[in-house]
């Protein structure tokens, strides 16, 4: 099941990037609702709010040993808790979609603006996402059954 989660997030990150470069590129930015939410070309090449611009190789690095070790962990607890499994494959797919966009731009592909937040992607929201339900299964269980 977690591969299932992995290739699907993975296929819809890298298929969304794929039309903001054909479709949005050109036009810079598509308004949904005006002044709220648009859709917007951006090439980040720093991490989350743009913080650490330029600096490939240390992301490069970082998200080969995290994905390593959560993979690592995975494979060495195969019977942990369902949501445990989500929320890890979740970060997964997401770290591994915009990988594979520093290795092969130099910089990540985001798209979604919501004006009052800076612009993200699909791989970014599965990486909150994973993030947020690790955090709550930390947090709700004194021992996650792994």
């Amino acid at each position: 099941m977690s591969l299932i989660i992995i290739l699907l997030v993975l296929a819809l990150d890298l298929l969304t990037k794929y039309w903001a470069v054909n479709k949005l590129q050109e036009v810079g930015s598509i308004p949904v609702i005006q002044n709220i939410f648009h859709l917007t070309y951006v090439e980040n090449r720093g991490a989350a709010f743009g913080m650490f611009q330029n600096q490939r190789l240390f992301f490069i690095i970082m998200t080969t040993i995290v994905v390593g070790g959560v993979l690592l962990f995975m494979y060495k607890n195969k019977n942990m808790h369902l949501l445990l499994k989500i929320s890890l494959s979740l970060v997964i797919s997401g770290a591994i979609g915009n990988f594979i966009d520093r290795i092969r731009l130099g910089y990540v592909i985001d798209f979604f603006d919501f004006r009052i937040w800076p612009v993200f992607n699909i791989a970014d929201c599965a990486i909150v996402i994973g993030a947020i339900l690790t955090s709550y299964m930390i947090l709700k269980y004194d021992s996650i059954k792994l």
